[in-house]
């Protein structure tokens, strides 16, 4: 998401200079927003993501171009690989920090990756080219260019001269998890640092970046359900060059679980509800049975009037819900706005569901307290009072 200011010096004329200077600030405000909404956005996805392939970094194209790496990314059914790619970072002094998947407690949320002066937090995950789970080991800006660090970089020194070479210790050989938290995930918490580098000023993914991911989105060998964690083109030397001849397959495939699930997990594990059609039928209880028919049918007038009223309540909210998928077709939304819409869909049903499960639950509590008949010496007449 861009935004651009442009202040112009005109004259006011009668305009009072303090409504200058409102829509000034009012526009700083947008941009502000602007640059720091992009992360907000999420995805998540039930399905743990494949593991990280096994590739070679192509050849740096050219001076200022950093490497960001490759991962998997959703499209709303499948995981597709999003080729690790080199990409001309957007101001001096800016370096990109990758976006990870991370387990939020029932699901996994995918961070979006940024570009800001400091590397942040991505989840500990190793990457590989610099990015070894913590900050960037790849090379370092001194003024307007940046230094390569030809241990973990592709660098041809013949036409990029500003260059380093520090070895990097990498001994990780185990799983190439891509994912933090969760079951199996990579245990690594932001520290205080990481924290503070996340409140600073940042930058999305740049136009270039954005087109990339869009193309690999629309390629069906990038999906796992094609290339079962081995894609044919892992890494390529510029955004979106999918045909270019330094582009360089995955040597190695990640392990990855089949989004169709065994049975007895299906089973242990049903899925949640997104809107109300999706929910069960209500189980009506055994009619009430206190011996009273009186009560008892006081009671079941009461339960038809809550069960009636749960169900316009749930055709109410599948209307709103039908409502808004129809906007989203008439607007073309993408699958990022779907995904928002169905996370927010699913949270409005579960909300429903259990304020209707308390109803019921409270309406069963006050069936089953015991009632008392009078008793002779207090029926009215007694003489006690």
């Amino acid at each position: 998401m861009k935004c651009a200011c442009r202040v112009s010096r005109r004259k006011t004329g009668n305009m009072p200079i303090h409504f200058s200077f409102r829509s000034l600030l009012l526009a700083l405000a947008v941009l502000t927003l602007s640059v720091a909404s992009f992360a907000q956005i999420e995805i998540s996805v039930n399905l743990a993501p494949p593991e990280l392939p096994v590739y070679e970094q192509p050849l740096c194209p050219g001076d200022g171009y950093i490497w960001t790496p490759g991962y998997w990314a959703w499209d709303g059914d499948d995981y597709y690989w999003v080729p690790g790619t080199w990409v001309l970072a957007p101001q001096p002094g800016y370096f990109w920090t990758p976006g990870y998947w991370g387990w939020g407690g029932n699901t996994y949320i995918f961070h979006e990756g940024y570009w800001g002066p400091q590397v942040g937090f991505y989840g500990g995950i190793n990457y590989g080219y610099g990015y070894f789970g913590r900050g960037y080991e790849g090379g370092r800006w001194d003024g307007d260019r940046f230094y390569y660090n030809r241990a973990v970089n592709n660098v041809n020194v013949t036409e990029i001269h500003n260059v380093y070479n520090t070895t990097i210790v990498n001994n990780y050989n185990g799983p190439r998890v891509s994912y933090n938290g969760g079951n199996g995930g990579i245990n690594a918490r932001p520290t205080s640092d990481d924290e503070r580098i996340a409140r600073e000023r940042r930058l999305p993914p740049v136009a270039a970046q954005t087109q990339h991911m869009q193309a690999a989105r629309s390629n069906p060998a990038f999906r796992v359900s094609e290339n079962h964690g081995k894609p044919p083109v892992a890494a390529t030397p510029r955004p979106a060059a999918f045909n270019d001849r330094g582009v360089v397959p995955a040597k190695e495939g990640g392990r990855y679980t089949p989004a169709a699930r065994p049975e007895s997990a299906a089973e242990s594990h049903p899925s949640t509800p997104v809107h109300p059609k999706d929910l069960p039928p209500v189980a009506h209880p055994a009619p009430a049975n206190t011996g009273n028919p009186n009560i008892d049918r006081k009671y079941q007038q009461q339960e038809q009037k809550m069960y009636a009223k749960q169900d316009q309540e749930r055709q109410k909210l599948q209307r709103q819900q039908d409502q808004e998928h129809q906007k989203m077709a008439q607007r073309q939304a993408n699958d990022v706005q779907k995904q928002q819409v169905e996370q927010r869909h699913q949270q409005q049903t579960q909300q429903m569901e259990q304020r209707h499960t308390q109803q019921q639950q409270q309406m069963q509590a006050r069936q089953q307290q015991p009632h008392q008949q009078p008793h002779e010496n207090d029926k009215p007449g007694n003489g006690r009072h």
